[in-house]
């Protein structure tokens, strides 16, 4: 099975929108933040909440100041730091709106955004996560494309095996609308997963819930820069830093998938699918530097994770292949080894090809 196409609807009544705002000293960005979630958000009733998790800078005056200004504007601070996904929770526990999304204070909402994911949400009741895609900016904001009016309704089941088959995370987090109800029956965002916890959160709710993806349609902002949590926490851009995101990403499969209450005989084979997905990933990783020659690269992490993932590695395809380039060893002063060149560029096709399904399908 597949997704299918479905044309937006209008909405019938006002549901109302409750947008979290998670704010630690991005006080610089928390007004522009705040005004994409309530102006130019035509057809929902929206209320947002601010949670200061113990801002150093002037965030929480400027909550404050926002807050005096707008009466649908909630402010809580924290009295110490509690780090982003007590933050997260704090907020997400507070939100009573019909729908919820959780937007980092750096980032915006695109004019629209609410309305149009509200849209799926009124006319399939069994779809209970709706996403767009999300444009990445630096300083000057892009224009955002609202999309055709178009949408695809993924069954839970077959977005989550798409997912355990790339074994990637296809969203970020600004561009998520949830049920509150969802939310409720599913629970919060694990501690222990700080770097994908959006993923586990999105892999735990397609258990239960169908899965819904605007064509074409921007529904956030993300803003790049130098202290974003994934360069500024997780190494983002590295060796290690890709190292970290593939064991993050392979423990929110195990959490959504291996254990709880919604565990089954599928989400079991599925988890074996995602298993075999990571493993593949750290061997063609590790392939691909040899290629490259990258002498810094910590060979010995990644072929341990593969290991780790699925035992059998060193009998598949991938793995026989990393054991033919280690023999051979790296080709010192060249960019790439003539021997490997086809194999590295099928790996950068795959890429762009898994780049257009992502905009093109949502998956």
């Amino acid at each position: 099975m597949g997704g299918a196409v479905r044309r937006l609807v209008p909405l019938k009544r006002r549901p109302r929108v409750t947008v979290v705002i998670p704010c630690y000293n991005y006080g610089r960005y928390l007004g522009p933040c705040v005004a994409s979630a309530l102006d130019g958000q035509d057809g929902v009733d929206v209320d947002v909440i601010i949670i200061d998790d113990k801002s150093t800078d002037d965030s929480l005056a400027t909550a404050r100041e926002i807050a005096d200004e707008r009466n649908n504007v909630r402010v809580y601070a924290h009295p110490y730091n509690l780090g982003g996904i007590a933050t997260y929770n704090d907020g997400l526990t507070l939100a009573d709106g019909d729908y919820v999304v959780l937007l980092s204070a750096d980032d915006l909402l695109t004019p629209g955004s609410l309305s149009r994911a509200a849209m799926v949400m009124e006319m399939a009741p069994n779809v209970g996560l709706v996403y767009g895609t999300s444009r990445v900016f630096h300083d000057q904001l892009p224009l955002s494309r609202p999309g055709h009016g178009h949408w695809i309704h993924w069954p839970g089941r077959d977005w989550l095996r798409i997912r355990c088959q790339s074994g990637y995370n296809v969203v970020a987090s600004p561009e998520v609308m949830m049920r509150t109800k969802l939310l409720r029956k599913i629970g919060l965002y694990r501690a222990d997963l700080p770097h994908a916890g959006d993923f586990e959160m999105w892999l735990r709710a397609a258990t239960v819930t169908d899965v819904g993806f605007l064509i074409g349609a921007d529904q956030a902002f993300y803003r790049q820069h130098d202290t974003n949590m994934h360069k500024t926490t997780f190494q983002g851009g590295t060796h290690q830093g890709v190292l970290v995101d593939l064991k993050q990403r392979w423990l929110a499969f195990e959490a959504a998938l291996g254990t709880g209450e919604h565990a089954s005989v599928l989400h079991s084979q599925l988890l074996t699918t995602a298993r075999a997905t990571i493993a593949r990933h750290a061997i063609q990783y590790s392939s691909y530097a040899y290629a490259r020659g990258s002498l810094d690269f910590p060979f010995p992490a990644y072929e341990e994770l593969a290991l780790r993932a699925r035992p059998d590695i060193g009998k598949t395809y991938g793995g026989r292949g990393l054991a033919w380039r280690k023999r051979l060893g790296m080709a010192r002063g060249l960019p790439l080894h003539p021997l490997w060149a086809p194999s590295a560029l099928a790996l950068r096709i795959t890429e762009v090809l898994r780049r257009v399904r992502r905009f093109g399908a949502g998956v």
